[in-house]
């Protein structure tokens, strides 16, 4: 596996005052022999010139947050990080890799969840290249090698947790969103090592249940939440019950045998739990007629 090495090639701002200064100088000298009919000062002034100007291709610069790394007949020779101007061996190809914090954004996947339900989901990647070498010669488009390692990681992700716990502890997509964007950045991290690629955050940006399935779904979401909301009522009623049974027997307003109390019961259940508004019925007779 190759590791980037960094290199310092030569200063290309001495390097190119030196090639122009040899280039113009045999120019003239090729100039003068052909005016003199001096072959011997006209010819080799113009291969001077000639190969000064074979070394001009040697000449490159490096931007900030930029790599450029260099091959050899096939061979990797080393990564310029350093911006600037510089030289190296003309026949030496070089190649420029970004350096920057780059987003991606995955498209919307159709996935079933833990529990085989369709869901669409997408996330946010955003990632850069902390080793050139790597990303040029480990695989064969660390770009598209992260577009499509990403989705896979988001697939197996997905399919791992429920959209929904429904009242469960399992880490679902919907509620559990900081434990999930952790488990993606983790697979993501193992999936694109090799690539030279560091993963600096991976978040989900779209989740949603399917079309076909959506409308049941929501139709379930209401139902816990009223069967939960009904269950809170509930409880507060039977409180508001037991309270006025014991505030009735502390102050001895009245004494109410087994069968009031169930009616009092019964009837502060019914207006307390109702979902509208009760008419009050006034009993003028005896309970026991």
């Amino acid at each position: 596996m190759l590791r980037e090495i960094n290199t310092k090639p030569a200063s290309g701002l001495l390097v190119a005052l030196v090639l122009v200064a040899l280039m113009l100088g045999g120019f003239y000298g090729f100039y003068v022999g052909a005016r003199a009919n001096d072959f011997a000062l006209a010819i080799p002034s113009i291969l001077v010139a000639i190969l000064t100007g074979l070394g001009l291709p040697g000449l490159f610069t490096v931007e900030p947050n930029e790599g450029k790394a260099l091959t050899l007949f096939g061979t990797y020779k080393g990564t310029v990080r350093e911006p600037g101007l510089w030289w190296v061996n003309p026949f030496m190809q070089k190649t420029g890799v970004s350096l920057r914090v780059r987003n991606f954004e995955t498209n919307k996947l159709k996935v079933n969840d833990a529990y085989s339900n369709p869901v669409e989901i997408g996330a946010i990647v955003v990632w850069r290249v902390t080793d050139t070498a790597e990303a040029l010669f480990e695989v064969n488009d660390y770009v598209q090698y992260v577009a499509v390692q990403s989705e896979s990681a988001l697939r197996a992700l997905a399919s791992q947790h429920p959209y929904d716990s429904h009242g469960t502890d399992e880490i679902a997509l919907s509620t559990n969103q900081e434990e999930v964007n952790k488990g993606l950045a983790k697979a993501l991290v193992d999936r694109l090592a090799k690539a030279g690629v560091e993963v600096i955050e991976a978040r989900i940006s779209h989740l949603a249940y399917s079309p076909e399935i959506a409308a049941a779904m929501l139709q379930r979401q209401q139902a816990s939440a009223i069967v939960a909301a009904r269950q809170t009522i509930v409880e507060g009623a039977v409180g508001m019950v037991e309270l006025a049974l014991a505030s009735l027997k502390e102050r001895e307003i009245v004494e109410l045998d087994g069968e009031r109390k169930a009616a009092m019961v019964s009837n502060l259940l019914v207006v307390l739990c109702s979902e509208r508004s009760t008419q009050p019925v006034v009993n003028t007779g005896s309970l026991y007629t």
